[in-house]
């Protein structure tokens, strides 16, 4: 997988993409990210790259010209799957949602800021929007790497052990059950007895009514009308 992604400060990528699960991507040649700075496809010596918003009002626009430029440069090269707008209004990042970016090929990552994008950007150009939240950040960019990592670390060989992501929370509309390591007891503390059975199937029936408990504590929105 390749993930392009575009920004304005490219410096809040530092010590992010080159680290943990994105590293490991990277080293086994699996997934790849790449940094464009908007600036570099500015309209002017003045490396200007937003401007006042027709009809007044406060705050700066993201221009649509260097954002088209970048854009087009790049599918000049590749075909993309995706061309994704992190957006507070875009469609709200689930597990579901990583799942199915994580079968594609090549995406585009655009991250706004300011006020946001000229309109033209999400008529023209994007395919998707998404959310990480419904809160407002600064820019795209820390939401655009909240997206690439829960998607690289789906994909087949990232992961040193790939079961160990179908057992995620939400995979499955439940939080994941309690889990336990050793030592099985610490100050009177101790892990449930059905851990150290090695009875294979207590214990996944186990996680199972945990999980259930545990969502229904936590996350009761997430339980279909059978499990509740």
């Amino acid at each position: 997988m390749r993930i392009d992604i575009i920004t304005c400060i490219p410096e809040m990528f530092t010590g992010t993409v080159d680290q943990s699960i994105l590293k490991r991507a990277a080293d086994k040649n699996v997934a790849h990210i790449h940094i464009h700075n908007l600036r570099d496809y500015a309209v002017n010596k003045h490396n200007q790259i937003d401007d006042y918003a027709f009809g007044g009002g406060a705050g700066m626009v993201l221009m649509i010209e260097p954002i088209e430029k970048c854009i087009s440069g790049l599918k000049a090269q590749r075909n993309y799957d995706e061309i994704i707008y992190m957006s507070p209004d875009g469609e709200l990042l689930s597990q579901g949602i990583s799942n199915e970016l994580s079968l594609n090929e090549n995406m585009i990552l655009l991250c706004g800021h300011y006020k946001g994008v000229d309109e033209r950007v999400r008529e023209h150009l994007v395919t998707r929007e998404i959310s990480i939240g419904d809160y407002v950040l600064t820019g795209g960019e820390l939401a655009a790497a909240v997206v690439a990592d829960s998607v690289i670390r789906l994909i087949p060989g990232v992961m040193n052990d790939e079961t160990s992501a179908l057992t995620d929370s939400f995979q499955d509309n439940l939080v994941a059950p309690p889990v336990y390591t050793r030592p099985a007891e610490y100050k009177g503390w101790t892990v449930p007895e059905v851990l150290t059975s090695g009875h294979e199937a207590k214990i996944n029936d186990w996680r199972f009514k945990q999980a259930v408990k545990r969502t229904q504590e936590k996350r009761p929105d997430l339980l279909s009308e059978d499990i509740k």
